[in-house]
């Protein structure tokens, strides 16, 4: 890390805690509490399936981690993303130290800019993010506990100056090797990866592009596609063959392990795995969840 990132460190998180797997969901983050029983008891499960680190997709914020933490005693959890236009920074320090004074050192605050369609006040998005960062810094918050989403070549420096490390969205193992060679050996990397439970390569390949979809209206993505090599014929349709191949493991067991550790090979420290299926996003995925625990050993 840089002298930035070292002036609020020493509280940071191991990458053996954090662990070679993970779990990206969208169901474990909910404001419903009606739901907290539902979530705690998948993050026992999830802690006793061997799983390091529980990623709460959408825009969270550090409360919603607390049903997993007050249910585990190990299990890191990490929001992905809180989104720096949904949650200003008072409020992502607050909730911080909050959470972290109940269950220390067991949470990661995961940063990230989103997109303009998400967000009205979308402008010039990196400078706004590097301005967020120096608000946490001067609440206190340490730098080795936050990651940030990165894609392209100058957030993932600001990761690697100014966090723990990168946490990439919808990415290839190519992403991956490139994006070590950026932050260098220290920086945790943990790629979120895609998975679909399903050998057959046309229902496997149509639940991919069902997911895919939204994610080809947002230019931050499809600019990183293009940034790898994929063309505007790959962007069609709901994405080619090549493109859903390069980013959803699909497939028996061994096809969706070898596609795994491609982005271990590539350099990841950790690997975040969301289920991708024919359920609502909302919906837990429990046995799908034992069964990537099983292949992966």
């Amino acid at each position: 890390m840089s002298e930035s990132a070292d002036s609020t460190s020493g509280t940071g998180i191991s990458k053996e805690a954090i662990g070679r797997y993970g779990v990206w969901s969208i169901g474990l983050r909910s404001d419903d509490p009606a739901r907290r029983g539902e979530i705690a008891q998948a993050a026992a499960e999830l802690e006793e399936l061997g799983y390091g680190t529980a990623w709460l997709g959408g825009s969270s914020a550090p409360l919603n981690a607390l049903p997993l933490l007050e249910s585990t005693s190990r299990l890191i959890v990490a929001t992905s993303i809180t989104s720096i236009w949904q949650h200003n920074a008072a409020a992502s320090a607050g909730g911080y130290f909050d959470v972290d004074a109940a269950h220390p050192g067991r949470f990661l605050l995961g940063l990230g800019m989103s997109h303009a369609k998400l967000a009205e006040q979308y402008r010039r998005p990196l400078s706004a993010l590097v301005a967020y960062l120096y608000e946490l810094d001067g609440a206190g918050v340490p730098a080795d506990r936050r990651v940030l989403a990165a894609l392209g070549p100058k957030a993932l420096m600001l990761s690697r100056d100014r966090s723990l490390g990168a946490i990439p969205y919808l990415t290839t193992p190519e992403h991956t090797a490139h994006s070590r060679e950026l932050l260098g050996a220290e920086p945790l990397l943990a790629p979120e990866l895609g998975v679909v439970l399903e050998s057959d390569p046309s229902r496997a390949r149509a639940l991919a592009r069902e997911h895919l979809a939204f994610y080809l209206t947002l230019p931050n993505y499809t600019n990183n596609f293009k940034r790898l090599g994929f063309t505007e014929e790959d962007l069609r349709d709901g994405g080619s063959d090549r493109l859903i191949d390069a980013l959803y493991a699909w497939g028996d067991d061994d096809r969706v392990r070898g596609h795994v550790d491609a982005f271990l090979d590539a350099g990841a420290d950790h690997v975040a795995l969301q289920v991708v299926d024919d359920n609502a996003p909302e919906d837990l995925p429990r046995e799908a969840w034992r069964r990537l625990a099983d292949l992966l050993g």
